[in-house]
């Protein structure tokens, strides 16, 4: 706000008074030192109201930077667990309760010796909830190392059983380099190995004897494994929705031709070298096809041996079983 307009009207008057009325010279000169005072006066509160403003917008900016500064600190507050977080909170609770009811203790002392006894009570009865809280966030802390610890165990068991899975794909491609991809594949899947061999390459139509190039894959699959005593080994024989040609020795279904082929691998690989403790045979039948059972294409695509290797997971189930 500025005192020019009142300096204006105060010398409006002035000077209309000495026109309407004549006055002494000494009477004038009074006036105009009353009216030098106050030009005076009005500049030092300018000057003053200017400072003020300035000091004003210091403190102003001053307000903001320490609102940010909270904002931040604020932002920046992180806890570690649900159940750590709530029995911190509840321990700050009791903390501040506790505090409190000292205050009111050290007030109340003086007049009531019966609310004094009151207090000193809930006094001793926070301080062993104080205790118990305490020894929970310890207990909670010291369970979420143990945790953290078991975890990266886990982690480091299971980066290693993805190592060991990759370097026995790798292993095993390498030993079936001679053979058509068409006739087998090699992919990994849910931390297993799956081998893939065609009807083609292992068994003619509705046989469960394996051909001699079919014999050959499976001897160079068996030594690639012969070493790797920690993998287990599954055959499943699967078979399209073609039923089995009725009088067909010593098969009633699709179930008979499964097994029976699983089981005719598994002497084979058992007899190549692989204990046969390793090895387990099983028969799917037609009901877990990799195609629509709608073309010959289709169904020969369906009609295939699987040969899971599984890295055997012992450390990982003795961490899983730690209390």
């Amino acid at each position: 706000m500025s005192f020019l307009p009142l300096r204006k009207i105060f010398l409006l008057v002035l000077f209309t008074s000495l026109l309407a009325s004549c006055v002494t010279k000494k009477k004038y000169d009074d006036l105009s030192a009353r009216k030098s005072k106050l030009d005076l006066d009005i500049a030092a509160c300018e000057r003053a109201m200017t400072r003020t403003q300035a000091e004003q917008k210091s403190l102003e900016e001053k307000l903001a930077s320490f609102q940010a500064s909270n904002q931040k600190l604020i932002t920046d507050s992180i806890e570690t667990g649900v159940s750590l977080r709530r029995t911190r909170k509840l321990y700050n609770e009791l903390t501040a309760t506790y505090e409190k009811l000292i205050n009111n203790h050290d007030k109340l002392l003086s007049n009531s010796t019966s609310e004094s006894s009151r207090l000193s009570g809930d006094l001793a009865r926070r301080e062993v909830e104080l205790s118990a809280s305490k020894n929970q966030i310890d207990k909670l802390s010291a369970d979420l190392k143990t945790r953290e610890e078991r975890l990266s165990e886990m982690e480091r068991v299971l980066a290693e059983k993805d190592k060991a899975v990759n370097a026995l794909r790798t292993k095993v491609s390498n030993a079936l380099l001679g053979f058509k991809s068409n006739d087998l594949s090699v992919n990994v899947k849910n931390g297993k190995v799956y081998v893939s061999l065609s009807e083609q390459l292992l068994f003619k139509s509705g046989s469960t004897k394996v051909d001699p190039k079919g014999q050959d894959a499976l001897q160079k699959l068996a030594q690639a494994l012969r070493d790797q005593q920690e993998v287990n080994v599954v055959v499943e024989g699967h078979t399209d929705d073609v039923p089995v040609s009725k009088g067909t020795v010593g098969m009633k279904d699709n179930w008979d031709l499964s097994v029976l082929r699983a089981t005719e691998i598994t002497r084979i690989l058992t007899t190549a070298g692989l204990t046969a403790e390793r090895v387990t045979p099983s028969g799917r039948s037609k009901y877990v096809p990799v195609a629509q059972n709608t073309s010959a294409d289709q169904r020969a695509l369906n009609r295939r041996t699987e040969i899971i290797l599984t890295p055997k997971l012992d450390e990982l189930f003795k961490i899983l079983e730690k209390n």
